[in-house]
């Protein structure tokens, strides 16, 4: 092992000598090359191989390259790249091929190496890498989308890009993103034969030897690739994605007009095929004026265009009477209505026909649960209570088990101060389920603290206890201990703490905040201290240790506090705590006792 690794560091020595003869590194740092060359080669010359050793070698040969690049730029000498770069790029793609021959499943292994090709402009070794990696990565199609791009964009090769794309689909020959690619690809190989064929024409040149097919001028191999995938790849989705890439060509009208044909054909009773139609109707527009139009010539072309989109919508949801369909149509209004525009004619008008919308859906009883709180939200911010109120009602009708629909509808009411909130929040408990109902209670006591009397307020607590589940009244009890001690005293929430911890469960908070209302009394005593967290540490002993910690600390620093007691907690915890939590428990308490914590 250590002939090779010398015999690789003696092929280092002609461009480590140029580098040096040049100017571009000190003998110091040269010996500091080799120095670091040395200790990485003997790294990955070991039986048991690490893939970060690799990395390691290769990153450090990149920051080189990198700076003998800068170097070069400081003092303007740009020869003998030859024995210098060349050299290490050779030795970079050799670790690379290693790397990825030892460790082949790794694929940011092979597009770090890609990276690195392309950073270079190492075209030839790129194809290599390509070659060796879609043979083993067959499976992952944006590989071989990868790789075609880049013989068509870079390599300027529409046949090798082909080819792969040809290869990919007989491995994956349903899947939707390569058809698109393939069809980009062919609409982009079109596309640069009309551009070199119009150069050609305009420098007034013989075209004999050149052979410009007019199907493929026109896109016929593009429309061949849709034909071929539309048998193969069902659903609107694809569709669409085929015919925005045509839309980006302007040589594609007739494709175009193909695939629209054979969208309302195949998928005339999917919402997405009505909701592309009427938002075609935005980009149709009317032909430009000779002059420049006038602001108020531009509101009301804008208001032409949406009222044409809202006509077909309007049929779509007469021929299409889904809530899918709806939501298509309302989504579109909602977003017509956030546009910015500074008529306030325009924005009213947007206003109106969002909220007409929303009403005609919900006559229908299409109407789903996020689109409920999107129209409620609507009318709180356009001052719209009374009608809000009407529609949180309705919403809870149709969703009578959701929580956050009555949250939503006793915020409405609770915003509006209306007389019947108590009452909604008897309507909400009675219909939803026991389990998530927490909401519901934490909105009905905080609203009742500012509006009841401190009685009312108790005994609602007192309830909420015993009508949520076990562990939603965890947060329960949180709340009535913080309520209890802000407004009856330390003396009733010492009281209301002990009669909570006779029922399980407990949150570690819930220990923590009786601990700091003790804290804050003038007369902080020890042992009530000592029994909370004995208490706490029942329950949470055995995965906490900032309580075991805390408890030594305040035994410390307490004026009734007992040191001796230190060493009884710590043997306790030791024995306590569990798995890794027992070495984190040991670090923290050294820390502790070496005043670092």
């Amino acid at each position: 092992m250590a002939e090779r690794i010398e015999q690789r560091l003696e092929d280092r020595i002609p461009e480590l000598e140029q580098l040096e003869r040049v100017g571009l590194f000190t003998r110091k740092e040269i010996r500091a090359v080799l120095r670091k060359a040395s200790a990485l080669e003997y790294k990955i010359q070991r039986r048991a191989l690490r893939k970060e050793d690799f990395i390691n070698y290769i990153q450090y040969e990149v920051n080189l390259l990198e700076l003998i690049k800068k170097r070069r730029a400081r003092i303007g000498y740009s020869f003998k790249k030859d024995e210098i770069e060349y050299s290490i790029l050779h030795r970079v793609h050799s670790l690379f091929n290693r790397a990825t021959g030892k460790w082949k499943d790794d694929v940011q292994l092979w597009l770090s190496h890609v990276a690195f090709c392309k950073q270079w402009n190492a075209k030839h070794q790129l194809s290599k890498v390509f070659s060796t990696m879609l043979a083993i990565h067959s499976n992952k199609p944006a590989l071989w989308i990868m790789a075609a791009k880049w013989e068509m964009e870079t390599r300027l090769s529409s046949e090798s890009a082909r080819h792969l794309f040809l290869r990919a689909l007989r491995f994956h020959p349903e899947c939707p993103k390569l058809y698109q690619e393939y069809f980009r690809m062919e609409l982009m190989h079109a596309e640069k034969q009309r551009k070199e064929k119009k150069e050609f024409e305009q420098a007034k040149m013989d075209l004999g030897e050149f052979n410009y097919s007019e199907e493929i001028l026109n896109g016929e191999m593009a429309r061949i690739v849709y034909r071929d995938a539309s048998q193969k790849i069902k659903g609107v989705e694809f569709q669409l994605a085929v015919l925005s890439i045509a839309k980006l060509f302007d040589f594609t009208q007739d494709l175009q007009k193909e695939i629209l044909e054979g969208l309302q054909a195949r998928y005339a009773d999917d919402p997405l095929t009505w909701d592309y139609l009427a938002r075609r109707e935005l980009e149709l527009g009317s032909l430009p004026a000779t002059g420049q139009a006038t602001k108020q010539e531009k509101v009301s072309e804008m208001a032409q265009r949406e009222e044409r989109c809202c006509a077909v919508f309007d049929e779509a949801v007469r021929a299409v009477p889904t809530e899918d369909m709806w939501k298509c149509y309302i989504t579109f209004c909602l977003e017509r209505y956030n546009r910015k525009t500074n008529s306030a004619e325009l924005k009213q008008k947007r206003l109106e026909r969002t909220l007409s919308v929303f009403s005609k859906a919900h006559e229908s009883s299409l109407l789903s649960e996020a689109l409920y709180k999107q129209w409620l939200q609507l009318l709180l911010d356009s001052n719209l209570s009374e009608k809000a109120v009407e529609v949180a009602e309705a919403a809870t009708r149709h969703f009578s088990q959701s929580v956050e629909i009555w949250q939503l509808r006793l915020q409405v009411l609770i915003h509006l101060k209306r007389d019947d909130v108590t009452q909604c929040f008897e309507e909400a408990i009675k219909h939803v389920k026991s389990k998530g109902t927490l909401p519901l209670w934490t909105l009905w006591v905080e609203w009742s603290e500012g509006t009841n009397s401190k009685e009312d307020t108790e005994a609602l607590y007192q309830r909420s206890l015993h009508a949520t589940t076990p562990t939603e009244s965890v947060t329960m009890k949180e709340m009535y201990l913080d309520w209890t001690y802000r407004n009856r005293g330390y003396k009733k929430v010492k009281r209301l703490f002990t009669s909570l911890c006779e029922n399980r469960p407990f949150s570690l908070d819930f220990f923590r905040k009786m601990i700091q209302i003790e804290k804050e009394q003038e007369s902080c005593r020890m042992l009530h201290l000592r029994e909370y967290y004995e208490r706490a540490l029942r329950e949470f002993g055995s995965t906490n240790t900032d309580l075991w910690l805390d408890y030594i600390k305040e035994e410390l620093s307490h004026p009734q506090g007992k040191p001796e007691n230190c060493g009884s907690i710590h043997w306790r915890a030791m024995k306590m705590l569990q798995g890794d939590l027992v070495e984190d428990f040991v670090s923290k308490y050294t820390l502790l006792q070496t005043g670092h914590l």
